[in-house]
């Protein structure tokens, strides 16, 4: 029997002060991203208004949950202690594409947007758009449940990119910087 990838979202919050860390092991951490090249859907670091790293998100396709917290926790930098906490959650891709498919500006400021809802087992309406790289709902572990979504963009300021998700729908929204990932070309 063949199993069907699932969609995950996955959010290494860095720890206050582990930048030089981070810094040092770009090298594991792509290696080991580079294992998973064929699986990913987006992944980039989120970073502060004074540019420090603060995360680092990966969404992929992976066989089921066991595989996707192995990848989450057997990642280098959460193994060094990089990370204060890991936000791992089913996830599904509204958009059916990665962020490789997206056109992009290569100068425009770009944002991930979560948006966090009280648990229930109806969708919300995700926002569409040629400004989004990634968006989908943010899920419980069987999926029956949503959560919240997670939404990556282009947008002209924090606060255009907060107004991707409706306040009336969500309990919190968090807006992180972020950019593309991986190797430079």
């Amino acid at each position: 029997m063949t199993l069907r990838p699932m969609e995950f979202f996955c959010y290494h919050r860095d720890r206050p002060g582990s930048t030089p860390l981070r810094t040092r092991m770009v090298e594991e951490h792509w290696a080991y991203m580079d294992t998973f090249a064929e699986t990913m859907i987006a992944r980039g670091p989120t970073f502060a208004d004074d540019d420090t790293l603060t995360g680092s998100v990966h969404i992929l396709d992976l066989p089921d949950a066991a595989a996707a917290r192995a990848f989450a926790f057997e990642e280098p930098g959460y193994q060094a202690g990089a990370y204060r906490d890991v936000m791992l959650r089913r996830w599904h891709n509204s958009l059916g594409r990665t962020m490789w498919d997206f056109d992009g500006r290569p100068d425009a400021h770009r944002y991930l947007v979560l948006g966090f809802t009280e648990p229930t087992p109806d969708r919300i309406d995700l926002p569409h758009g040629d400004t989004l790289v990634a968006a989908g709902p943010l899920l419980s572990d069987d999926g029956a449940t949503m959560l919240g979504a997670a939404v990556l963009l282009e947008a002209a300021s924090e606060s255009a990119a907060r107004d991707v998700l409706s306040p009336d729908h969500y309990v919190a929204i968090e807006v992180h910087r972020w950019t593309f990932g991986g190797r430079p070309a």
